[in-house]
């Protein structure tokens, strides 16, 4: 081989860019208003495919094209990535379901959060703690499932270790 074939293998490896079902190692932070909600720099990096809802579709937008070893932080207006906070994703549950579905005396307060099985059982999905409520319709807690960033501006940096 010559080295003018190695040194083009050599640049085609170092300079990988992040394409729709790139598999990345990439450490990342998402902030809004209040300050970070998820942010892997003082831990492992994180490992995902693009487009395989790892990521929300406006974040894997911001990485396209993005080289290996990159580190950049982008600010996208509120709504643009988690949506606009929504009403109906406030719901109340009757306080005894929660107590049936809860450990033996765990006590809940506001800002809890409780993750909860998806109704086919083979997922995850989260609701905060808003209000309690014990009137004449029972004892009732009221979750908040809107992504904690729906409808805040979100601040995503993010430095990519590896594209595949």
């Amino acid at each position: 081989m010559s080295l003018d074939f190695l040194a083009l293998i050599f640049m085609t490896i170092s300079t990988a860019t992040v394409q729709a079902g790139s598999f990345l190692t990439l450490h990342y932070r998402l902030s809004g208003p209040a300050g970070d909600v998820i942010n892997t720099f003082d831990s492992s990096p994180a490992t995902l495919t693009l487009g395989t809802g790892a990521l929300a579709p406006a974040l894997e937008d911001c990485l396209l094209g993005l080289p290996e070893d990159a580190r950049r932080t982008f600010s996208l207006p509120a709504g643009a990535v988690f949506g606009p906070r929504s009403p109906e994703m406030q719901q109340w549950m009757a306080r005894q379901a929660l107590t049936e579905m809860s450990a033996e005396g765990e006590d809940y307060a506001i800002g809890d959060a409780l993750e909860f099985p998806t109704p086919d059982g083979k997922g995850k999905f989260a609701g905060v703690i808003v209000d309690f409520r014990h009137d004449e319709k029972g004892q009732a807690v009221l979750f908040d499932f809107n992504h904690p960033l729906a409808g805040q501006p979100v601040t995503f940096e993010v430095q990519l270790i590896g594209v595949l």
